[in-house]
């Protein structure tokens, strides 16, 4: 008897196939193990070009940048330099402020309905949901601009250049939070879809077996399950929101103090940075260095805080 071969019986056209893959692959094994190894080391390459230039970037940040964290710097508004004393610049608390207001108004209307609007498109094969599609997708591509200069025509301009009797509100913090809630939504509502899509069918098929109704599988089962990747859905939106200066540039005007109405002029640390560097006084185009830095650190600060709070979610359902 030989392999793959009875006596009396005919070879067996799959044993036969298989020897001959195993064959030709123990032929090529030393050629893909080499391949293979000068991939890893170009990929290895790859990632040390890509890391070189981020830690120089964060070596600068936190060199020239440190040293101006104190108290003041947290706690106090704006000041212009004197002759007597060129390092007295005060803070930016009017800052800190404006971008927790303008920030957080943004999400509370951006999130929920770049979820939905995910939920939708994940569940609904219609034209109107490709129409959708495609309309988040172009959105997603505009430049941020884009999307201060219609702020800008909306809300602080408003509807009388049209002739409708519905006046702008000026600048102010609603027309920025505005402004960086059109640019999240977009970038949720795609993230959303993905991760909604990554659900398992069986899962959304069983809890319709057991006569549940569709919207109330989507909220019970789906949305609860996806919750990981939604989480990282509306983080992704919101690092970049709450770095974006173009948006917010057009729309909020100016502050030099703390205000916490949002229908007044605000302050945000993007503009702050923007004004910073742009500025005639060394001290304060050195200060840039110092709201970059704090910018920077809360953003790495909300993305490793909502993966690990993902990474639990996954674990507790497990």
């Amino acid at each position: 008897m030989t392999t793959g071969v009875i006596e009396g019986l005919p070879p067996d056209p799959i044993l036969e196939r298989r020897e001959m893959v195993q064959r030709v692959a123990r032929k090529t094994l030393d050629r893909r193990i080499l391949v293979s190894k000068g991939m890893i080391g170009l990929c290895g390459i790859a990632l040390l070009v890509g890391l070189v230039p981020l830690f120089a970037i964060l070596y600068s940040l936190v060199a020239k940048g440190v040293h101006w964290w104190s108290l003041d710097f947290f706690t106090k508004t704006p000041q212009f330099p004197s002759l007597l004393d060129p390092n007295q610049i005060g803070g930016i608390s009017n800052a800190i402020v404006g971008s927790l207001v303008i920030d957080g108004i943004a999400a509370l209307f951006a999130i929920p309905i770049g979820i939905v609007a995910g939920l939708f498109l994940a569940e609904s094969t219609s034209k109107f949901a490709s129409l959708l599609r495609t309309t988040a997708e172009i959105m997603t591509g505009l430049p941020s601009i884009l999307l201060g200069i219609f702020a800008y025509q909306m809300i602080v301009i408003g509807f009388d250049q049209w002739g409708i009797k519905l006046p702008g509100i000026g600048f102010s913090g609603i027309a920025g939070s505005f402004a960086i809630g059109i640019l999240m939504i977009p970038i949720i509502m795609k993230a959303s879809e993905t991760a909604l899509r990554g659900v398992p069918n069986t899962i959304r098929e069983a809890g319709l077996a057991l006569g549940a109704r569709r919207g109330v599988v989507a909220r019970r089962v789906i949305i609860p399950t996806a919750a990981p990747g939604l989480i990282t859905a509306v983080l992704l939106a919101f690092s970049r929101a709450v770095g974006e200066t173009a948006p917010i540039l057009w729309v909020i005007g100016a502050s030099t103090v703390v205000a916490w109405n949002p229908k007044k002029e605000m302050a945000s640390m993007p503009l702050q940075i923007f004004q910073s560097a742009t500025s005639p006084y060394v001290s304060l185009r050195e200060e840039a260095w110092g709201i970059a830095l704090l910018l920077v650190v809360v953003v790495l600060i909300v993305n490793l805080g909502s993966r690990l709070f993902a990474a639990w979610l996954q674990r507790e359902r497990r």
